[in-house]
């Protein structure tokens, strides 16, 4: 971290959580945050879902809502960058407060509720989108549509034309109800019609799906017999967590989802099982208290191909991007492995 981006961070931390979040993305738009380039090696290059990426570190949802600032993202060391959630209408999501900081644990709270601006204002961004770059879309539902299942399907076909990849989020915690598509039948209808919008786009693009933590093992198993046969492109695992064991921060019993350090337990072995259940199958995105290049390592060689982040950028500013990456294709060099599909799920047991 640069003694410039140092001071940033203090100041910003010294604001209300969600305008400290504004001004970073201000700050991006305007070039006032570090942007390396990609960051790439032989051995950094990865291959998902038939897209090929300059390195496995992605940025989560949740960051650039709306799509705002797609081009100094992409520049910031990122090998794909994942904006939304996006939802069919615009809608405020839930009252503020709703994002707070547990510095004692490192970790972050978050009850947005899909605030966005809508489909038909992203999709105009994202026809701007830098063409050099991996964009995907987070794609949700209203919290007051009749068919929640049907507003996916509607996001995708809006968005869908200026995308390289869509990510079906049924796992927020913070619209109510929104979890119960989860379940196999709901699942199964709404991944049908996602497929089905998707085979009008002008162009194929893969369909992940993004899974909670908080699911049990035949709740996990029956979400990846449903995405095995819905032939999904890959699994997202995991979103935030409603547990709050261990927390020490004052804000620990805020409603809401929990990400960032805590969750890095709990979201790996949710993925090595993940990876067990597949069976190589399907590619998985870690996701999950990534801050350092060894944690990026260990959901690697627990099952991921690639993994994303966004809770530790609070914490440790966006140069951290760089350090992952690189930090990443040293951790490779010295184990052996001369590219990451080499190292994916290679220490799978040890979170079994």
């Amino acid at each position: 971290m640069t003694p410039v981006e140092r001071a940033g961070l203090g100041l910003l931390r010294k604001l209300d959580p969600e305008t400290a979040h504004g001004l970073a993305l201000r700050a991006l738009r305007l070039g006032l945050a570090p942007t390396p380039g990609p960051v790439t090696s032989p051995r950094l290059v990865t291959h998902l879902a038939g897209m090929t990426l300059p390195n496995p570190v992605g940025l989560a949802a949740g960051f650039d809502k709306n799509a705002e600032a797609l081009t100094p993202l992409s520049r910031a060391g990122f090998g794909f960058v994942e904006a939304g959630a996006i939802t069919p209408n615009a809608q405020p999501g839930n009252p503020r407060p709703r994002l707070f900081r547990l510095p004692e644990d490192h970790g972050v709270i978050n009850r947005f509720g899909f605030n966005n601006a809508g489909m038909e204002a992203a999709a105009a961004r994202l026809a701007q989108r830098p063409r050099d770059a991996v964009i995907g879309l987070n794609l949700g539902a209203n919290k007051d549509s009749p068919d929640r299942a049907e507003d996916y399907a509607r996001v995708l076909a809006c968005c869908g034309p200026y995308l390289d990849f869509a990510t079906v989020n049924v796992s927020s915690p913070n619209t109510e109800n929104l979890r119960d598509l989860q379940g196999a039948e709901a699942l199964a209808a709404l991944l049908r019609g996602v497929i089905e919008a998707r085979d009008w786009l002008p162009t194929r693009v893969p369909i992940f799906l993004k899974i909670a933590p908080d699911l049990g093992l035949a709740e996990l198993s029956e979400v990846a017999d449903v995405a095995r046969a819905a032939k999904i492109d890959g699994i997202i695992a995991t979103n935030t967590t409603l547990n709050r064991d261990g927390l020490r921060s004052a804000a620990r019993d805020q409603a809401g989802g929990l990400s960032g350090r805590p969750l890095f337990e709990k979201s790996t072995r949710v993925l090595a099982r993940l990876s067990q259940l597949t069976a190589g199958e399907m590619p998985l995105i870690g996701v999950g208290g990534v801050a350092s290049a060894a944690d990026a390592y260990a959901k690697i060689r627990a099952g991921a191909s690639a993994v994303q982040l966004y809770s530790a950028l609070v914490y440790d500013g966006l140069s951290l991007v760089a350090d992952i990456a690189h930090g990443l294709d040293t951790l490779l060099q010295r184990d052996g492995f001369s590219g990451v599909a080499e190292a994916v799920g290679t220490r799978r047991g040890d979170w079994l």
